[in-house]
This record gives structure tokens, C-alpha cells and sequence, in this order.
């Protein structure tokens, strides 16, 4: 089992970032931000006000638009994931190289994102039909069994998601199909779920502060010039940018976490 040094992949990232910075940002402002300002812009009030505060017996319908759009955000910003990946463990390739094998590969994207999902699925309603059975059988004691194995469930799914954190530059930096590329990214990160749990804590609640600070002092001086309209879109898209940006750097983190974790005979050398 491979070694991971989170900080030695930040001192990797910082001077790449800094050298790839023309080909790296522009990517993430036209594939991660805009996507999401589009979809905010088209979220319906509704269920705007429930994504602040969901409950999941007040769920608002979506319009077919809205899900089509959102979906349609998603895998653009899947592509765009994929594509710094793809300069960042594959140091000299273009833009327009990193696009095509992002294009490329993204079917296998999807792949391992339905699978993984269906699994998902799979383990919720496992915890429902439990909850369900332990509910006919003792009503008060059902439920607290039920919210213990709907608790579980979440925790398993919570557990899978950090033990795929290598999902993505394993799709982009091998030739591997779903079930092989899912199998890849789970071993390679055998032993390692504390750390990157702790990097993926820290990278949020960076992003969420930063992204935070960036939409409320955009938002006050849009409110000035334009009123409440300017407000929320400049917040808008300043908390998206401020977002997209500090993605570029954890995601070449990630890449570096990735190579970290390869043998070194097929490990590529950042220079």
C-alpha cells in the first residue's frame, strides 16, 4: 500500500497551478461556473427556498425543464472535471487534447455514476424495506431500528464516496472500462479514508467560506448599482467563479493524491 502525503500534493499543486494557470481556469470558468450560474438562474423559487432548507416530506415538483437542464449541467461539469484531470496528469497536452479524451472518456464517466448510483438505490431501499418490516413488527421500536439502519445506509453511501475520490483521474488517466475503472479507484484508496476525509473537509468548508465572502461583497456592490436584481446575480456569479477556481486546485490535488497512490513506473512526473 502506497504512501499519501496531503502535504506534499499541495506543494506539487501550488507551482503547476501557477504554470498551467491559462489553461486551467478558463476551462473551469466556461465548464464548472457557468454551468452553475445558468442552472441558479433557471432554479424555480420554489425550489430554491427548499434546497436552502430541505425536508424531505416537503419536497417542491420540478419541472421537466429544470430537470433537464440540471442534468444537462451536470455532465457539463463532469466534462469539464475530466478535462483538468487530463492536464493535470498529463503535463504539455493542449486544451483542446484535454477536451477530446475528456469527451472521450466521459461515457465511462456515466458508466460508474449509474452503477455507483444504482448501488445507492439499492442500499436505501434495503433501509426502507428494514424500517418498514421493524415498523409492523413494533411500532415504537421500529422506528428508532429504522432510523438506525436508514443512518447506517447513509454512512455506507458517505463511506463510498470518499473511498472514490480517485474516481475521476483513474477514468481519465486509464483505458479502463466501468466496473474495472470503479474496482481501480476503491483499491486505491485502501487505508487512506481518515486523510482524505480530513482533505475533503477542509477543501469544503475552504470553498464554502471563500465562495461565502466572494457572493456577499459582489452582491452589495451589485445591490448598489443595480438593486436587488444585481445583487443576486453578481453574488451569483462571483460565488460560482470563487468556486470553479478553488476546484482547479483541489482537483490537481486529487491528481497528485492519485499518482501518489500508483506505482511508480507508471506514475508521470509533474515539470
Amino acid at each position: 500500500m502506497a504512501n499519501i502525503s496531503i502535504g506534499k500534493a499541495w506543494e506539487e499543486t501550488l507551482p503547476f497551478v501557477a504554470r498551467e494557470a491559462s489553461l486551467l481556469f478558463p476551462v473551469a470558468l466556461l465548464f464548472i461556473a457557468l454551468p452553475t450560474v445558468i442552472l441558479g438562474e433557471m432554479t424555480p423559487p420554489g425550489l430554491q427556498a427548499w434546497f436552502a432548507n430541505p425536508k424531505p416530506d416537503t419536497i417542491p415538483t420540478m419541472p421537466a425543464g429544470f430537470g433537464l437542464a440540471m442534468l444537462l449541467a451536470i455532465l457539463l461539469i463532469w466534462f469539464g472535471s475530466l478535462a483538468i484531470f487530463a492536464l493535470a496528469l498529463r503535463p504539455g497536452i493542449s486544451v483542446g487534447e484535454a477536451l477530446r479524451l475528456s469527451f472521450a472518456r466521459l461515457p465511462v464517466l456515466i458508466g460508474t455514476s449509474l452503477l455507483a448510483g444504482a448501488a445507492v438505490v439499492g442500499i436505501v431501499l434495503v433501509a426502507v424495506i428494514i424500517s418498514g418490516a421493524l415498523s409492523l413488527v413494533s411500532p415504537g421500536g421500529g422506528a428508532a431500528l429504522g432510523a438506525l439502519s436508514a443512518g447506517i445506509a447513509a454512512g455506507l453511501v458517505f463511506f463510498a464516496g470518499v473511498r472514490l475520490i480517485l474516481l475521476n483521474p483513474v477514468v481519465i488517466d486509464r483505458q479502463l472500462g466501468v466496473v474495472a475503472s470503479l474496482r481501480h479507484a476503491w483499491t486505491s484508496t485502501r487505508g487512506h479514508f481518515w486523510r482524505l476525509l480530513g482533505f475533503l473537509i477542509i477543501v469544503m468548508l475552504l470553498s464554502s467560506i471563500v465562495a461565502s465572502v466572494a457572493q456577499l461583497v459582489v452582491g452589495l456592490i451589485g445591490g448598489l448599482v443595480a438593486g436587488p436584481e444585481g445583487a443576486r446575480l453578481g453574488g451569483g456569479i462571483a460565488g460560482a467563479a470563487m468556486s470553479a477556481v478553488i476546484q482547479v486546485y483541489m482537483l490537481v490535488m486529487i491528481a497528485r493524491l492519485y499518482r501518489q497512490t500508483q506505482p511508480q513506473d507508471v506514475a508521470d512526473v509533474f515539470r
